[in-house]
């Protein structure tokens, strides 16, 4: 027998299509341009929440976030115009990154649309799909009866093959429409396998190498399929490294790990991929970051072997011609590694051996005063839950935690590593936040650069609103490494224009003030000796805390220096002038 279901407006329609889908927390700015789903959150606030946040640029770097985490959908709401280009940014990172994400943007009235109406603008221009667009479907809908309809089609495309972000665009009138349309079931991705006869041809491949090295990377990883990875890494003794800012797919502290293979790779771990035969690449996009500028694997037609497996085919030979190539969700092809059986003996054993040598010999660091990153982030590791969520976004500073931090592999709870393959400036800040609302029982770290941190910073806001590290046993932590400069630029600058440095300086408030100022915990650490009592005071504490790092301009990466940089540089154009006028 069919139940009459009673109209309601769309609004409220859209609210319970979320809530059938499992969602419980989605993040946003309000706008009047979508005022009927507002209401709709307040009709069924006992089951899922609205955070408000402080910009639409934070908001969807908090659904993004909320997408790594949960493997779901991560869902924003903003108003129209600007709005939607201030969010904009957290689409372009869930389109770069591979994550499930879902942006609802009001919309003008549809007697308004083409008319350039206030704050009107076309979202299927704007973030139409293609290869390099910012979404892998834009729709908007105009009758509230096929809104389930677009709503579950939405988590479909978000979650199917490649996952990554959609745009649903609401027109302000069809929100208020009275409908009866019933909900959609929950979605689950459909998943791809890899071929039998492929998985064979694969296994014939690894017996005919002679120093294999696989990369594992991408989205669609949950905890099982991670664990399955390993039992493959281990049962063959594969040297394996993780693409860029996908350190947490695999045990670190693992004697086959070899390293993150992203910006300011080990040489030694650089030298390995150019000397192996055979690449077995693993969810990876093999992005220009994990390639080194597409050196490491030159493209079209790399110098080793390639295998290639991933979820998307539109991605399977859009760079690289592989060998072989495989497309198959990581759920289903880790499994389906872990059950290629091994030979009795393996010819590259010291092989796997010497790299992780490799990776644990780049942990020893020369010492740095007053204060040293490289001791900051091993205290850090030393001092934190296991479980914690480390979150950063784009700048030099988070070299360190790229190459001290031991990642423990993906948890149960989710993801460890929350960062940008985007390269966003202002990720980690409202990422970390996201991270502490929906995980209270978790630790959420960020570490942050000085001109990353103020272009979210004011989610601090957020977090004090929602009771973010009040609420549960984890705590929430910022810590912003003030070194009075865009790091990365400078450095940029030092190589190619020495010494000429324009645009590039920062200028600074008290960091620790501000917290205060947002209800925050705070101090200011400029030594070694004394980040540690103030890290273990943060995790103490009763209410979030932000660490006031300084940090000498000079200390450019986890590497060099400025001034070695600019002198480095400063020689290399003497020896080009030369050539042209010689003495």
């Amino acid at each position: 027998m069919t139940v009459a279901i009673a109209a309601r407006p769309a609004g409220h329609l859209l609210v319970e299509a979320l809530i059938a889908q499992g969602v419980d927390t989605v993040f946003g700015v309000p706008g009047e341009s979508y005022l009927a789903v507002l209401d709709g959150f307040y009709e069924h606030r006992d089951a899922i929440r609205f955070i408000a946040c402080r910009q639409e640029g934070g908001a969807a770097f908090m659904a993004e976030a909320q997408g790594k985490l949960s493997g779901r959908p991560g869902i924003c709401f903003v108003t129209r115009g600007p709005g939607a280009t201030n969010a904009s940014i957290g689409l372009h990172t869930a389109f770069q990154d591979s994550t499930p994400m879902i942006l609802f943007i009001g919309q003008v009235a549809s007697d308004q649309r083409d008319r350039e109406a206030f704050q009107e603008l076309d979202y299927r221009q704007m973030f139409g799909p293609g290869t390099l667009g910012f979404a892998k479907w834009v729709g908007e809908v105009h009758d509230p009866a096929r809104l389930p309809e677009y709503i579950a089609r939405a988590f479909h495309v978000a979650m199917q093959g490649r996952p990554g972000p959609v745009v649903l665009v609401l027109p302000e009138d069809m929100l208020t429409a009275l409908t009866d349309a019933p909900v959609l079931p929950r979605i689950e991705p459909a998943l791809a396998w890899p071929a039998p006869g492929a998985l064979r041809e694969l296994r014939t491949m690894l017996l005919a190498a002679q120093r294999p090295f696989v990369i594992v990377g991408g989205s669609g990883w949950d905890a099982a399929s991670c664990d399955a990875m390993q039992r493959f890494a281990e049962g063959w003794n594969l040297p394996v490294g993780c693409a860029f800012r996908f350190q947490d797919l695999f045990d670190n502290a693992h004697p086959n790990y070899a390293g993150d293979v992203g910006i300011g790779i080990n040489p030694r771990l650089a030298q390995r991929i150019a000397e192996a035969d055979l690449i077995l690449a693993v969810g990876a996009r093999l992005g220009e970051m994990t390639t080194g500028g597409y050196t490491h694997l030159r493209a079209p037609r790399p110098a080793q072997k390639l295998i290639h497996i991933h979820a998307g085919p539109e991605e399977l030979g859009r760079v690289y011609a592989a060998d072989l190539m495989l497309q198959s969700a990581m759920a289903c092809a880790a499994k389906a590694l872990e059950g290629l059986a091994p030979p009795p003996s393996l010819p590259w054993n010291d092989w796997t051996a010497s790299a992780h040598a490799d990776y644990e010999a780049n942990h020893e660091a020369v010492p740095v005063e007053p204060l040293d990153m490289a001791e900051l982030v091993k205290t850090i590791q030393r001092l934190a839950p296991a479980d914690s969520v480390l979150t950063n976004g784009a700048g030099n500073y988070s070299g360190w935690l790229h190459r001290f931090y031991r990642y423990p592999g993906l948890q149960r709870g989710g993801r460890t590593q929350l960062a940008p393959t985007s390269g966003a400036m202002g990720y980690g800040v409202p990422a970390a936040v996201a991270a502490s609302i929906l995980y209270p029982g978790r630790t959420a770290i960020n570490i942050a650069g000085d001109g990353d941190f103020l272009m979210t910073g004011q989610e601090l806001a957020t977090a004090t609103g929602y009771r973010a590290g009040r609420i549960g046993r984890g705590k929430l932590i910022v810590i912003v490494i003030d070194n009075g400069t865009y790091g990365t630029i400078r450095m940029h600058q030092e190589r190619a224009y020495p010494g000429r440095v324009s645009g590039s300086d920062l200028f600074n408030p008290d960091f620790a003030a501000l917290a205060r100022a947002h209800g925050w915990a705070a101090s200011f650490v400029d030594a070694t000796a004394q980040f540690e009592p103030a890290f273990a005071a943060a995790l103490a504490a009763d209410k979030p805390t932000l660490i006031h790092v300084k940090l000498d301009a000079d200390v450019s990466t986890s590497r060099a220096t400025l001034t070695a940089i600019r002198r480095s540089a400063g020689a290399s154009v003497t020896h080009d002038l030369r050539k042209v006028n010689p003495p």
